[in-house]
């Protein structure tokens, strides 16, 4: 038994705000941060659009493309760092919003990693027999927790979802996984508040320390990529595409080199939406996908790491 993705699906809210734009709240310019970061614009949702109305969005498009009728669905997943609510998870809330109800519907937090964490568990879930018809979703509204007169870090993130119908199928979809945490290096990527009383205790805002970050992401995503690669038998060079988280350019360019890949075998979304957590992962999916380039029989790795640190990676057969 294997766990197939029979389709995928994306939203990126409608409003925009380009480098240009950013440059005019603080002090930055487009060339400063795509130079950095290859990142050019980000998409930001409205006031009233929360994380599960991304992900309702990018679901429906999923069955679509799935050609599966809602009422199949038996597991939704929700990766987040960003949840409408402290509780009721945001997967209880979009099971809601489909009109579903009576199946497990979780949340998974490991921030950037979260897709394929979140994928893993569907992956586990459908092929002991309890599930047969898993959504898997990536959204965040990482607008919420960005400080905008930050410009180390408000570069950085945008708005977004993205997700995948992963059915239960005789033939090959997932081949291996691999996951992996440590938090000793907790405090290098973190937004450390926490509700006390009523009251916001410590800062709400995302920190990170670049450099470390960059330093401890690119070995662990070559590492990782490796071991699962070993896992399932597959040498480096069979694979088709690489699809990682989509943090900075910089990383995933020294991730493919690390893998000996070249970045014609890449997807690469970070451009236009920047770092969207657990999203980017379904979204540059998504994109591949439509875009004509993932084609079925074909091979795709995908790896991402965020705060935890906490990191993974999946293989599987499109």
């Amino acid at each position: 038994m294997y766990a197939r993705i029979a389709g995928t699906g994306s939203y990126l809210p409608e409003h925009i705000l380009t480098n240009e734009a950013l440059a005019q709240r603080v002090e930055t310019s487009d060339e400063w941060i795509a130079s950095r970061t290859g990142i050019r614009q980000r998409h930001l949702a409205a006031d009233g659009e929360t994380t599960s109305d991304l992900a309702l969005r990018a679901v429906e498009r999923a069955l679509e493309a799935a050609g599966t009728d809602k009422a199949d669905v038996d597991l939704i997943i929700v990766a987040t760092t960003t949840p409408d609510n402290i509780f009721p998870s945001t997967a209880c809330t979009l099971q809601d919003k489909l009109g579903l109800q009576g199946f497990p519907a979780f949340d998974v937090q490991a921030v950037c990693a979260g897709f394929v964490y979140a994928l893993t568990v569907a992956d586990a879930l459908i092929k002991t027999g309890a599930v047969k018809c898993a959504v898997v979703v990536g959204a965040e509204k990482l607008s919420n927790i960005v400080d905008w007169n930050d410009r180390t870090t408000c570069v950085l993130f945008g708005d977004g979802a993205g997700a995948v119908v992963l059915k239960a199928s005789d033939e090959p979809g997932i081949l291996a996984s691999k996951l992996h945490a440590d938090g000793r290096y907790r405090d290098i990527l973190k937004t450390p508040a926490s509700f006390k009383q009523g009251q916001i205790d410590g800062t709400p805002w995302i920190y990170m320390d670049g450099g470390a970050v960059f330093k401890f992401a690119v070995r662990a995503l070559a590492d990782v990529a490796n071991e699962t690669l070993a896992a399932a038998g597959v040498a480096q060079a069979d694979v088709d595409w690489l699809v990682p988280h989509q943090a900075n350019l910089r990383i995933i360019e020294s991730t493919a080199k690390h893998l000996h890949l070249s970045m014609d075998k890449v997807i690469v979304t970070v451009d236009k939406h920047g770092n969207t957590s657990a999203a980017s992962i379904p979204l540059a999916l998504d994109e591949g996908v439509r875009s004509g380039r993932i084609q079925r029989g074909q091979l795709v790795l995908l790896e991402g790491i965020g705060g935890g640190f906490a990191w993974g990676s999946v293989l599987f057969k499109y």
